[in-house]
């Protein structure tokens, strides 16, 4: 086993005997395995394509099989087995379709033509095997290229998959994604090429979050300012975490008049802020920070909890029995909610939990200023930048994780000048999200843009605001602070750089995966650098 696909991989080298996230040896196996299938079924898509033949099937099944490789989404062997299967299945159908039109399906690459062994722990040996990282490319710098565009193509799959739950598709994503796995295939490109093949994956990174941020706002309107609850309401208690909307939203219709009130926790608070799912009387409010820095409020919740899509951690062993997951998400220890989405098992043990036997009042936390909220006051923000009353802005965002450093981006925020504005979204914010910093002019200091898909409506306010003023993003008064852990932060930032911008600060520590030589040009051509050993350090480089 080697695994170095997240920030806090073992020594900052790489994971060897099991995950820090706790992915065994047999998983990670069989994730390198289902990769592998995934790319010899993408080498017959991208034939299909040179003639027109494109399977919908395909797709998606592609897009969810690569997003269930990202880190801490499924550790569930007999689903992984299922999915490599599936792949090979559909990878000898497609070939029949492309060959009977005419189109090539003879290939020298052997992922073609791969064969699955019968049982799991046979799979996981042929992954194994396959010693996938090293196998990327026999040159270091090469290889750490193509493991940063295969992390982001984990990540576009992501959103990829949450957008098309909610209708909203488009055939270059997923046609990227083939093209992607089915180059890598093979070895030996130019560095420039496979520079280019990671800033293209940013790039159409951008297009999936416009889709899925079309997805959210047209099914649950826009984002509105949102004061919520971090207390508790007496009465029994769901609580829901991980990023998916429409899951939220049927739990929700599934536990109307039951006496039962719903809880976000993690990356689910901006929920609260979308019209048609605040409307519900008992979606009451948030409950803890971040799953993986403060597990230890977890089982103090009283009720049933809900993993939907990926999220961080496994739940701690004296309160599993509490726990479900949906979609993508799996341990073999946990019960999982078909795609029928009847959440009737969720339900019944909520009621079956005390739930909360008094009310609790811990404050509240405002959410909701993504793009649309935000650019409904840019007139006053502009004028409050000309009039000198704000003087900077500070994006600072990205994962958080367990790992000791992170508390870097708590004293940031909190040594932040007070004519200065902090932007924040995804669940590095939970180091943070309730202080108190006052406001300008009537404008909180402190705004929640949203999830990390909300990156994109961070972009749509930079590009906004650099429009306002007549000038390039790199230009405007705003600095990114950037916190990264698994593959949804890297395919975000090859997002941020296919946009140009420049001057980025990363950290708690770089990813394992880039060579010195990679991270030179990424310094050369956008000036990317690590956090300083402490907030003051950056703060008075940036400000002066």
């Amino acid at each position: 086993m080697f695994c170095n696909q997240c920030e806090q991989t073992a020594k900052g080298i790489g994971c060897t005997q099991i995950g820090v996230c706790g992915k065994k040896e047999d998983i990670a196996g069989l994730q390198d395995l289902l990769t592998y299938a995934l790319q010899g079924l993408s080498l017959v898509a991208v034939e299909g394509r040179k003639i027109g033949i494109t399977d919908n099937g395909v797709d998606r099944f592609t897009a969810e099989a690569v997003f269930a490789c990202l880190t801490n989404v499924d550790f569930d062997a007999e689903r992984f087995k299922s999915w490599i299967n599936q792949a090979v299945k559909l990878r000898e159908a497609l070939k029949e379709k492309v060959a009977a039109a005419g189109g090539n399906v003879t290939f020298e690459a052997e992922h073609a033509n791969f064969t699955p062994a019968s049982t799991v722990a046979e799979l996981a040996a042929q992954g194994a095997a396959l010693d996938y990282i090293n196998g990327l490319d026999d040159n270091e710098d090469l290889r750490s290229l193509k493991q940063i565009t295969v992390y982001g193509v984990r990540g576009l799959a992501a959103y990829a998959d949450h957008a098309a739950i909610l209708g909203q598709e488009d055939d270059s994503i997923y046609a990227y994604i083939h093209e992607t796995l089915a180059e890598f295939t093979r070895k030996g490109q130019e560095l420039g090429e496979l520079v280019a093949i990671a800033l293209k994956c940013g790039e159409v990174n951008l297009k999936a979050m416009e889709l899925l941020d079309t997805g959210n706002t047209g099914t649950y309107g826009h984002p509105t300012p949102t004061e919520v609850p971090l207390g508790a309401k007496k009465g029994k208690a769901i609580l829901v975490t991980g990023h998916d909307l429409r899951d939220l939203e049927l739990l929700l219709k599934q536990t109307e008049g039951k006496g039962i009130n719903i809880y976000t926790h993690g990356e689910m608070l901006p929920c609260h802020a979308y019209p048609e799912l605040k409307k519900y009387d008992h979606f009451y409010g948030h409950y803890g920070t971040a799953w993986q820095n403060q597990q230890k409020e977890m089982p103090e919740f009283p009720g049933a909890i809900l993993f939907t899509t990926n999220c961080i951690q496994k739940p701690a062993d004296s309160y599993i029995n509490n726990v479900f997951t949906t979609g993508l998400v799996g341990w073999p220890e946990v019960s999982h909610i078909d795609n029928n989405k009847d959440f009737t098992p969720v339900i019944e043990r909520a009621l079956a939990l005390d739930g909360f036997t008094e009310d609790t009042d811990k404050g509240s936390v405002l959410t909701g200023f993504a793009r649309n909220t935000v650019l409904g006051v840019a007139d006053k923000v502009i004028d409050a930048v000309k009039a000198k009353a704000i003087r900077h802005f500070f994006l600072v965002g990205g994962c958080d994780g367990a790992k000791p450093g992170r508390n870097y981006y708590t004293e940031f925020v909190e040594q932040v000048p007070e004519d200065c504005m902090v932007l924040t979204l995804a669940c590095g914010k939970f180091r943070f999200f309730d202080k108190k910093l006052g406001d300008i002019g009537g404008i909180p200091r402190l705004l929640d843009v949203g999830q990390c898909n909300d990156a994109y409506s961070a972009i749509q306010i930079a590009v906004a605001l650099a429009s306002a003023f007549d000038c390039d993003v790199n230009d405007l008064p705003l600095s990114m602070i950037l916190s990264w852990y698994e593959q949804k932060a890297c395919v975000i930032l090859l997002t941020l750089l296919s946009l140009g911008i420049k001057d980025i600060r990363l950290g708690p520590s770089l990813p394992a995966f880039i060579t010195p030589n990679v991270l030179n040009v990424l310094v050369e051509n956008f000036e990317i650098k690590p956090i300083a050993e402490t907030p003051a350090e950056d703060l008075q480089t940036i400000l002066g």
